[in-house]
C-alpha cells in the first residue's frame, strides 16, 4: 500500500471507501442500511479533516447509509456539494446479506460465483463501467477534485479495469475503510496513490483491509 499526505494534482478523482461498520468488524455481508460504527464515524471525520486541506469541488456517493454518512462528513468539512448516485452501491449479495463469512458454504468473491438473488461479477462490472463514464464527465466539469465515496468491490472494479498504475505504485490487495485512492486526470486515468489510510491514527493505519462488502 502507498502512503502519502500530499495533495493530488488539480482535477483528480479521489476514490474513497466508506468508514467501518460493525458488520465489517464482525465479517458479515451487510445490508444497504447498515450504519457506520462509532469507529467508522471517527474514521470519516479523520478523512474529512484530510480532504479539507485539498481543493475539493464536488462529492459523489453511493446511497447506502455507510457511504452516504462518510460523504456527509467530507461535505461538512470541505463545503463541497454532495450528489448521490445509486450505481455506486456495493455489489448486491442477495440472499447472503446478513450472513457471517464463517457461515457461508462457498466463497462469495470467487470468480464466476453469483450469489442467490444477487449480482454476478459481470453485472457488477457492467454497472461500474456505466457509472465510471458519469464519474469521468463530472470530474471534467468540476472546479477542483471530485471525491467519489463508494464500496470495496466498486473500488476494485474501477481501479483494476478502468485505470492504470503510475510508476512505483503497487496494485492494492484490498481497500481499507476510508482509504484514499488518487486517480490523476486522463486519459489515461492513472493511479498516483492507492489504498492510503495515512489520515487515520497510527494504531489503525496498518494497511490491513477490512472485509470488502
Amino acid at each position: 500500500m502507498s502512503h502519502s499526505a500530499a495533495a493530488p494534482a488539480r482535477g483528480a478523482i479521489v476514490l474513497v471507501r466508506h468508514g467501518e461498520t460493525d458488520s465489517n468488524a464482525a465479517r458479515i455481508l451487510q445490508w444497504p442500511d447498515t450504519p457506520l460504527s462509532a469507529r467508522g464515524l471517527a474514521q470519516a471525520e479523520q478523512l474529512a479533516q484530510r480532504l479539507a486541506r485539498w481543493p475539493i469541488g464536488r462529492i459523489l456517493a453511493s446511497d447506502y447509509a455507510r457511504a452516504r454518512t462518510t460523504a456527509e462528513c467530507v461535505a461538512r468539512a470541505t463545503g463541497a456539494p454532495l450528489q448521490i448516485d445509486p450505481d455506486l452501491r456495493e455489489r448486491n449479495f442477495g440472499d447472503l446479506r446478513g450472513t457471517a463469512y464463517k457461515d457461508l458454504g462457498s466463497d462469495p468473491f470467487a470468480p464466476g460465483y453469483t450469489p442467490p438473488g444477487g449480482e454476478s461479477w459481470e453485472d457488477l462490472h457492467a454497472r461500474c463501467d456505466l457509472v465510471w463514464e458519469r464519474v469521468v464527465k463530472l470530474a471534467r466539469e468540476t472546479d477542483g477534485h471530485l471525491v467519489v465515496v463508494t464500496h470495496g468491490l466498486v473500488c476494485r472494479s474501477l481501479v483494476t479495469r478502468r485505470c492504470e498504475l503510475a510508476a512505483g505504485v503497487e496494485a492494492p490487495q484490498g481497500f481499507g475503510n476510508t482509504s484514499v485512492t488518487l486517480i490523476e486526470p486522463g486519459p489515461p486515468w492513472r493511479i498516483a496513490l492507492a489504498n492510503c489510510v495515512a489520515h487515520l491514527e497510527a494504531g489503525q493505519a496498518t494497511g490491513r483491509a477490512a472485509p470488502v462488502a
